[in-house]
């Protein structure tokens, strides 16, 4: 059993803080992000400026917080208004531009599930037990245990009425000891049993 986190090929990490039984499949990139426990990218995922929650399921080509250019801010959009050094224009890169893109972070809850090719856009947080599908664009907050879709996306549904939403909330079954996930893994695969027994 290994707990540390496994690391694929060609994947870019920048202050980027993992979680144990985390797994970061191939050509992913992470800058100034955090990745909880058992969470996972599948590969070729871009996830700048967020906090990521245990159980955490991020399907293959997810991006997460795709830096906004200022737009409204400036005349021209385009980097060389910020990355000024790299084109010779300035001495120094305006480092408050860089500020601006990390305080929009992005808040993923625990057991969240992103589907293929989704975005989540800056400034948005998705709660607890929800599922992004594949190819959505998020650009506002998603509630717990609510099924979005589409671009932009919009709730289509929730997984389980609100009297249970509430029970496994209280439950926080993501912050049990892995002994105990251990112990009680055939009763997380039941929801009636897991009610029964543990809310």
């Amino acid at each position: 059993m290994i707990s540390k986190p496994i690391i694929g090929k060609n994947v870019e990490l920048e202050q980027a803080e993992l979680g144990l039984y985390t797994e970061i499949g191939d050509n992913c990139s992470i800058r100034e992000s955090t990745i909880g426990d058992y969470s996972y990218c599948m590969g070729y995922n871009k996830i700048d400026y967020a906090s990521i929650g245990k159980f955490a399921s991020i399907a293959l080509g997810a991006r997460i917080n795709p830096v906004n250019h200022p737009s409204y801010q400036r005349v021209a959009q385009h980097h060389f208004t910020y990355r000024s050094k790299k084109f010779g224009l300035a001495d120094e890169d305006d480092e408050s531009v860089f500020d601006w893109r990390r305080s929009q972070r992005v808040v993923i809850g625990n057991d969240v599930w992103i589907g293929h090719n989704a975005i989540i856009m800056p400034n948005v947080t998705i709660g607890n037990g929800a599922i992004v599908g594949s190819g959505a664009v998020v650009t506002h907050d998603v509630a717990p245990y609510s099924v979005v879709v589409g671009v932009p996306a919009k709730s289509i549904k929730k997984r389980f009425n609100d009297d249970v939403i509430a029970k496994i909330e209280k439950s926080a079954w993501w912050d049990w000891p892995h002994e105990i996930l251990r112990e009680r893994l055939e009763d997380i695969k039941n929801i009636d049993v897991f009610l029964e027994k543990w809310c």
